[in-house]
């Protein structure tokens, strides 16, 4: 593994017991430039995974709690009226960072999430009548409340698109939550430092540009994307009649650049098979959209993701 890499987890992991996959997804999420959503119930250390990593690598990191009654000026910022000088000053929302925790994303309404849309996809911000570029690298890791809690809203599929991955987190085992009891009352957490920069991350970035894909492996991807929007055509018709939509074209981008950031972390320069698998229920999981059928049988996309890497084979 490059040594930047075990660096940073080593130093994520001072505050975080278990929960790799959410490591390694963030690691993901930062080298390939895309961003993720994390559905968990709360307590799961999400805020203090993301904060650690941004201390890691010495980047800005801000959190906004999102809830029902939140701006769009809240997230974006807004210009604001100096009466001394008799003119306006624009006063820079909390998205002017590096990575951005957008928590409980799915308890604000809709117009606070299309505020984060042109920021998620173009990296830029509107005030009024100028736009302001961010600065690199820039992450949002949203969290989201299971949909069936009260006072939670459904993100609309545009929004979802925007994610890379979506991660599910799930509670620690027995032995990892009696390590964690263990530091928290005893000696508290471990301080994080700073062992890696921007520099350092650029240049993962750049070797992730180099991590090789063979065109059997790429044609492979593009299978399983193709296997959610007509899986009959692929050999897989017993998940057909539960698809309302399959995963859109972003989905085959987002499917070769995390495979290639998953295989960078895991210390190799190419892309297999299971660099592809690892990761495609995250990357598939959030585009599926299921019709009532499913619903009514109890199937998630987990299931349709399932079926289609044991329809497909591998090359």
């Amino acid at each position: 593994m490059n040594k930047i890499i075990e660096s940073i987890k080593n130093e994520v992991k001072k505050v975080i017991v278990g929960h790799e996959h959410l490591i390694d997804s963030m690691l993901i999420g930062l080298i390939a430039n895309g961003h993720i959503l994390v559905e968990g119930v709360p307590g799961l250390a999400k805020t203090t995974a993301i904060n650690a990593l941004s201390r890691s690598l010495g980047l800005d990191f801000k959190r906004i709690q999102f809830t029902p009654d939140l701006l769009p000026s809240d997230i974006t910022g807004t210009e604001v009226f100096n009466p001394k000088e008799a003119s306006f000053y624009v006063k820079k929302g909390p998205v002017f960072t590096n990575l951005l925790l957008a928590d409980e994303i799915n308890r604000a309404p809709a117009k606070v999430q299309a505020a984060l849309l042109e920021v998620m996809q173009e990296k830029q911000v509107t005030i009024g009548d100028k736009t302001y570029k961010l600065d690199l690298p820039f992450l949002v890791m949203a969290t989201e409340n299971p949909v069936e809690q009260e006072g939670a809203y459904r993100l609309p599929e545009a929004q979802l698109d925007r994610f890379m991955l979506k991660v599910l987190v799930d509670y620690n085992n027995f032995d990892e939550e009696f390590e964690i009891v263990n530091r928290v009352a005893k000696f508290g957490f471990g301080n994080v430092e700073q062992v890696a920069s921007k520099e350092d991350l650029e240049e993962l970035q750049k070797e992730f540009k180099n991590v090789h894909v063979d065109d059997a492996i790429q044609k492979y991807m593009l299978k399983l994307i193709f296997a959610t929007r007509r899986p009959k055509e692929y050999g897989i018709d017993e998940i057909e009649e539960f698809i309302e939509y399959g995963a859109s074209p972003r989905a085959s981008i987002d499917i070769y650049k995390a495979s290639c950031a998953n295989a960078l972390i895991n210390g190799k320069d190419y892309v297999t098979p299971l660099d592809v698998a690892n990761i495609a229920y995250d990357v598939l999981r959030h585009r599926i959209i299921l019709n009532y059928k499913a619903e009514a049988k109890g199937i998630n996309s987990d299931y349709i993701v399932k079926k289609v890497l044991e329809g497909i084979k591998a090359p």
